[in-house]
């Protein structure tokens, strides 16, 4: 036990081992924040500390269970005896391409990544991803050319690359999904109206006075502009509706 030197509480400490050494921490804490406990100091391997870079990728044991666990290390509580390591990067090839030239067709992502076909249907890349991404059918989608459906079915991917960690047909599948949601955002997603309008909107320069005048402001009242900005644009209906250009 240790005592918590601010509340006064006792805190329960358990055993855990990293990278083969074993050290002693509350019990409470996620693996970042043991790790950080027991002296270590990140350098890399995090980032967002709140489990949606997945740079903090990690592999770990539990005292008397065969299975290999995964997760990430600052959402994932320790356990007693618990036996980790991260995995900050993991290599998997990524292809080299000008994405100007890609197509919205399945054809382009087989000639980058033609070992997509490589995929037994093991599921070991689904039971590993921490965001509960159905890795496998992502995959499975983009075998039978459907983009659409990969690029859905992948959008909570956090590119932390274990998938490709435990896959036997050793895809990067992590980059393939990728792929796939850069082609489905840019080439096949319907493009909103508002959107367009917008675009039409700043490129006839309506806005470059206003923007020569912001960048001569000086920074305390360009902070003081940015704190009283109107947070919601004016809508009518679905319509956008631009404001006024005057921006001091």
């Amino acid at each position: 036990m240790a005592t918590n030197t601010t509340t006064g509480k006792k805190i329960k400490m358990i055993p855990i081992f990293i990278m083969g050494k074993r050290y002693d921490v509350p019990e409470t804490l996620t693996i970042m924040k043991a790790m950080e406990y027991a002296g270590f100091k990140f350098i890399r391997g995090c980032g967002c500390r709140g489990g949606i870079c997945g740079a903090c990728a990690t592999v770990y044991r539990k005292a008397g269970d065969y299975k290999l666990y995964s997760g990430l290390a600052c959402q994932t509580v320790v356990e007693p005896n618990m036996y980790l390591a991260q995995i900050p990067f993991y290599p998997a090839n990524r292809a080299v391409f000008d994405f100007s030239e890609i197509k919205p067709v399945p054809e382009d992502i087989f000639k980058l990544y033609p070992e997509i076909f490589r995929c037994v249907a093991c599921n070991s890349c689904t039971k590993v991803c921490p965001m509960d991404v159905e890795v496998m059918d992502v995959i499975a989608h983009l075998k039978r050319g459907d983009i659409t459906g990969a690029a859905e079915m992948s959008f909570s991917c956090i590119q932390c690359g274990l998938c490709a960690s435990r896959c036997m047909g050793e895809l990067p599948q992590y980059h393939i999904a990728q792929l796939a949601r850069r082609i489905y955002g840019s080439l096949i997603a319907p493009r909103a109206k508002h959107l367009r309008e917008a675009v039409k909107v700043i490129e006839s320069g309506r806005y470059e006075e206003c923007m020569r005048t912001l960048m001569k402001t000086p920074d305390v009242e360009l902070r003081k502009i940015y704190q009283e900005r109107e947070m919601e644009p004016e809508m009518t209906g679905e319509e956008w509706t631009p404001k006024d250009t005057k921006c001091l």
